[in-house]
């Protein structure tokens, strides 16, 4: 542990330069609210002020609406938040067209990817009045070398969230997981995105994440096939209340939707599963044709203050990457195991390189065949 309450002691591994395949939370799409405002492109001075609008497209529930009021009262910019349910969701919308949007939240890997296809502009986070605050081993992620197009937001884990008290038994791995207990049939929940689940399979298999052999994806889609019926739920929406409420005992969960729930829920065990989980980083990012640049560069930089970043981290539960925000953080956060891991679990949780084109095309075909 960095500090007594510094969260995830596991920002040492992104010294590697990579980060994971997944993302945290979920929802449903929806349609930009139109704005106006200053384009002042990636150049020139920072902005002195904002006004009129700022349109957000974030995963759901995965920023504290108190937060965003306080930002329009301290800006007077009004903030319109649409969400989304996963990464590809969000790519895919913005290749049809929704361009309206002008700050968006991809995680790591689709930051590079919508680079490559030119979607996003350069802003140069790092050297925003409060790029300052940004921690060093944040600033040069392969993704986004020296912020030029990204700020970071949050960082967390993908792991599993059982009562085993109600399926009759414990989970410790993927490989278990996805053989459940009896008692877990009907009430599982897995998440609506094709990352997780089936590089999670891929490990339950004795696979790595991005696996180019053919043969583990059969694997894949022969365990997929099996548990598909014991499933309750494939959403990434929701999935709080589902294991606050008990309408789930198993689930596949992101650490800090778990922290959530098990506040709530005190019959919920967070694991670590033995074959190991993925670190992921997400992102602030502005894309091309955005209509309020002036206003997502005020919002970032807003968000890269400490008392903000940890506004933001007491409300969803994941560790942020701004210095200083640990003073202003709950400190139950510290205490839960599924933020701050224990000393024998830390090392389970490992950044995942980007997938090649050849394994992210396996993975389409597993999860289109899992999914029809």
């Amino acid at each position: 542990m960095v500090s007594k309450h510094r969260l995830l002691p596991l920002t040492a591994l992104l010294g590697a330069g990579v980060l994971a395949l997944a993302a945290c939370g979920g929802g449903s799409t929806g349609t930009a609210a139109s704005g106006s405002g200053s384009d002042s492109g990636g150049s020139g001075a920072f902005p002195a002020k904002g006004s009129g609008e700022l349109n957000l497209y974030n995963w759901t529930d995965y920023i504290s609406p108190d937060l965003l009021k306080r930002f329009e009262s301290e800006t007077g910019i009004k903030v319109h938040l649409d969400t989304f349910e996963s990464n590809e969701g969000l790519l895919a919308k913005l290749q049809a067209g929704g361009t309206g949007y002008d700050v968006i939240v991809p995680s790591d890997y689709m930051v590079q990817q919508m680079v490559q296809l030119g979607l996003l502009q350069e802003i140069d986070a790092d050297a925003f009045p409060n790029g300052k605050n940004i921690e060093p081993e944040f600033k040069d992620v392969y993704f986004d070398q020296g912020r030029k197009f990204t700020a970071p937001y949050m960082h967390g884990t993908t792991g599993i969230a059982v009562d085993e008290a109600k399926v009759g038994g414990k989970v410790t791995s993927w490989a278990e997981f996805f053989n459940p207990p009896a008692g877990a049939s009907g009430n599982m929940g897995m998440l609506n995105d094709s990352n997780e689940v089936v590089a999670a399979a891929l490990r339950a298999v004795g696979a790595k994440p991005c696996s180019e052999t053919p043969a583990d994806y059969q694997k894949v889609q022969a365990l997929l096939s099996g548990v598909k019926g014991k499933l309750k739920v494939i959403s990434s929406d929701g999935q709080i209340d589902r294991m606050t409420s008990g309408e789930t005992t198993l689930a596949m969960m992101w650490n800090g939707a778990f922290h959530r729930a098990s506040v709530k829920n005190k019959g919920i065990t967070w694991v670590y599963p033995s074959e190991g989980l993925p670190l992921w980083q997400d992102n602030f990012a502005v894309p091309k044709g955005a209509r309020n640049v002036d206003n997502a560069k005020i919002f970032i930089n807003w968000m890269l203050d400490p008392k903000n970043a940890a506004e933001a981290t007491n409300f969803v539960g994941y560790a942020n990457a701004v210095t200083g925000s640990d003073a202003y953080m709950d400190k139950d956060l510290a205490k839960d195991p599924a933020i701050n891991p224990p000393s024998d679990k830390a090392a389970l949780a490992q950044p995942v390189p980007p997938c090649s084109q050849t394994a992210l095309d396996l993975y389409d075909k597993v999860w289109t065949d899992f999914k029809s």
